[in-house]
């Protein structure tokens, strides 16, 4: 017999981490190639992670509601001889617990004990990359980092100790001495201003107290977190979607008795963004420190609610490539399964620009926060018909004309008013020029 390690899998471009939320299989079960063993979940996407081989479940290494860093082993297969793709493991070390019953019995490591190595402190305290980098960004002292009570293996400071040190917060950030004036100047990012705590609330008679879900948490903290890295500015401008409504009202049946789905704006809108994204790539782009990474890809994202409430972004790799057919079926596709709660890890992940509709629920604009590490986010107001003042060669006449409002939420760090305003202008001469005897 022979024994194979199940890891933590890669689970996108942006995710380090994921939290056991089920184990479907116990010890001892038998378990088929491709069966489920473990229900996941990240701040993006809930998943399964299949077995690659076939055998006995032997060992799980990490308990329900751990966080595991990818790569970590969670799992031992014992597998049958001759089995494709075992792999010899050698014995679990002596100090690690064994699983006595269906209950995974060993205690998981916290988030920051990623892949990489831990840093060491002055005062022989261990912090993970992770926790360190939190630190930087907040303006923590390494004197003021090693009195933060840490809550992980050891006594280790994990990133929910941290961020609910900083939470509660109220001192400023040590300042570090002036360096001469003959020093050069290190090319970094200016430290942030802190954070102030969150007032006091108390609840009083009669009010309901409802407790976040894990992904409403999350969500929360991603938010916060962008107002507080961008400096958020939004542009606003009108479109005349006239040639865009008559065409889809021309299109929409033969198109659903065709290919047996709805052709909807989006893939529309999408197209254009993709198209402005092209001729103006600083709105493509991320920000580090002082550097600005101009993406080569136009991947974009695309908000949506989902059964429960919550927000996530689909992702629509190369839009750009992608002619509207090829839009609308994906559209459609990862609209599906966010209805349904099949998105794949992949399908939210390596975002380089997002939209979201605000008029889906009736909303004439908004000005939406920014996805990051992404520098701008485009809101798409409701269509509404209005009377408009339209130039005719026998002069200026009124028509009921389909108008909409597009916002575009930008870092002003890196976008300044002149791009953001130029990426609107393009947006809206793309839509308003439209063509209406186009095939789809």
């Amino acid at each position: 017999m022979a024994k194979f390690e199940v890891v933590m899998p890669k689970l996108g471009e942006s995710i380090i981490e994921a939290t056991i939320t089920k184990w479907l299989k116990n010890p001892g079960d038998r378990i088929e190639e491709d069966d489920p063993i473990v229900e996941i979940a990240t701040d993006k996407v809930d998943s399964e992670i299949p077995s690659p081989v076939e055998g006995k479940l032997l060992k799980v290494l990490f308990n329900e509601g751990d966080v595991i860093p990818v790569g970590k082993v969670i799992a031992i297969i014992e597998t049958d001889p001759g089995e494709e793709g075992e792999a010899e493991v050698a014995e679990t070390d002596s100090k690690e617990e064994t699983v006595a019953d269906s209950k995974p019995a060993v205690k998981a490591e916290t988030t920051e004990s990623a892949k990489e190595e831990a840093v060491e402190s002055s005062s022989d305290r261990f912090y993970s990359p992770l926790v360190k980098n939190i630190a930087k960004t907040e303006g923590i002292a390494q004197s003021e980092l090693d009195k933060v009570p840490g809550t992980g293996k050891d006594g280790r400071v994990t990133k929910e100790d941290l961020m609910s040190y900083l939470k509660n917060r109220t001192s400023a950030p040590a300042v570090a001495s002036k360096a001469p004036e003959t020093a050069a100047v290190k090319d970094t990012a200016p430290t942030p201003v802190v954070s102030k705590p969150a007032p006091q609330v108390t609840a009083g008679a009669g009010d309901e107290i409802v407790e976040m879900d894990r992904m409403r948490k999350l969500i929360a903290d991603h938010m916060v977190m962008s107002t507080q890295v961008s400096p958020h500015v939004t542009s606003f401008i009108e479109v005349d979607v006239t040639n865009i409504v008559r065409w889809r009202d021309k299109v929409k049946d033969d198109f659903q008795k065709r290919e047996k789905e709805k052709i909807t704006f989006t893939p529309i809108f999408i197209e254009a963004a993709a198209q402005a994204l092209k001729d103006f790539p600083g709105v493509n782009a991320s920000v580090d420190g002082y550097k600005v990474i101009l993406r080569k890809n136009i991947n974009i994202g695309m908000a949506a609610a989902l059964p429960n409430g919550n927000l996530i972004v689909p992702v629509i790799k190369n839009a750009d490539q992608k002619n509207l057919l090829g839009l609308a079926k994906d559209v459609n596709a990862l609209a599906n399964k966010a209805r349904s709660n099949k998105l794949e890890p992949d399908d939210i992940s390596g975002g380089t620009f997002t939209i979201t509709n605000l008029g889906t629920f009736g909303s004439i604009t908004g000005s939406p926060i920014i996805n990051q590490p992404q520098v701008a986010i485009l809101g798409i107001g409701v269509i509404k018909k209005k009377p408009a003042v339209l130039e005719t060669p026998e002069g200026d006449v009124i028509a009921i004309r389909h108008l909409m409002i597009l916002s575009l939420s930008y870092d002003h760090r890196t976008v300044d008013g002149a791009l953001g305003g130029k990426y609107l202008q393009r947006m809206q001469q793309l839509l308003e020029s439209f063509d209406t005897n186009r095939a789809v």
